[in-house]
């Protein structure tokens, strides 16, 4: 590949200014296997956070857990995961042999990651195989420091709808990190990501027209997420309780603010963001008491603005 990156990606790196810059650095820093280091990280994990997309394009952002080990590589080319989702998990319909995903592997007590994007090879009743075809990892920035025990849940049924809604609002409202998913379908650089998001309590805000509004912060210029929403505004958001284990899986659709559009629009930068993301919430999946681990108080990440949000 003369670039890892494709033209969504490459256009937003331009307009910050920084494509000369990643162009070799990408090539370096991107690569179609994983490294020794990655294969030993994914093993030692509790959960993992995976980006697909469904039969339209629409992406969604979703979270599978197990054993430490559930995840494990028997070659540098291939992640196993001994996984499934549950039939209310949006994931559920969109393991097809062929689809691809996007993957982030996340240890939050020490805040390391790695990312992985790649296409299924095989699905069966257990998990699935995911074929390498880009492997890099990520800075620790806006990542708060979580320890986790396994805890048994009791699951209640899922409760679903369409665009803002006070069953959810509250979490989002309080949440000190979500995960997004985007897609970009076309040519080899193509496919599905999912990535994270930190900052203070609250970072996430309820403007005035009713949509969720999203700062983005300095990171590492790769510009995978807001790459893919300048090809396709599609998106999808996942919040986690950390303490109960409930799960919500959100739809939207975004639009990029930067500084001067923000200004036009009579909007405040957040301290510290560079650019801000206007979400529309569409449909919407709120899963209770799911995630099987409990996790203690928040270690905020030292690289989050002094001023909040």
């Amino acid at each position: 590949m003369d670039s890892p990156f494709h033209p969504g990606e490459l256009e937003i790196q331009a307009r910050a200014g920084v494509r000369d810059k990643m162009a070799d650095f990408g090539a370096r820093a991107i690569r179609d296997f994983m490294p020794e280091q990655h294969r030993e990280f994914f093993p030692l994990l509790p959960w993992l956070l995976v980006g697909s997309a469904d039969a339209d394009g629409q992406p969604q952002a979703s979270v599978l857990w197990g054993p430490p080990g559930f995840a494990h590589s028997p070659e540098p080319r291939l992640l196993r995961v001994e996984a499934s989702p549950e039939a209310d998990d949006p994931l559920a319909a969109n393991l097809t042999t062929g689809a691809r995903l996007g993957l982030l592997g996340l240890e939050l007590p020490t805040r390391r990651r790695n990312r992985l994007n790649g296409r299924l090879t095989a699905v069966d009743e257990t998990g699935f195989v995911l074929h390498v075809q880009q492997s890099f990892g990520n800075c620790p920035k806006y990542i708060q420091a979580r320890h986790y025990a396994p805890t048994p849940r009791t699951a209640a049924p899922s409760l679903q709808g369409h665009g803002l809604d006070p069953a959810w609002l509250e979490l989002v409202q309080r949440s000190d990190t979500l995960f997004i998913a985007s897609q970009h379908p076309a040519g080899d650089n193509g496919g599905v990501d999912i990535s994270h998001r930190g900052g203070h309590p609250g970072f996430v805000r309820l403007g005035a027209d009713g949509q969720l509004w999203l700062p983005d912060y300095r990171g590492n210029h790769y510009f995978n997420t807001l790459g893919n929403l300048a090809q396709d505004a599609r998106c999808a958001l996942l919040f986690v309780d950390f303490a109960n284990g409930d799960l919500l899986h959100l739809e939207a659709r975004a639009r990029i603010h930067w500084p001067q559009d923000a200004a036009r629009h009579g909007l405040a930068m957040p301290a510290g963001a560079e650019r801000l993301l206007n979400l529309q919430v569409a449909r919407w999946t709120l899963r209770p008491g799911r995630l099987p681990l409990r996790f203690g108080a928040a270690e905020a990440s030292p690289f989050l603005p002094e001023h909040g949000v």
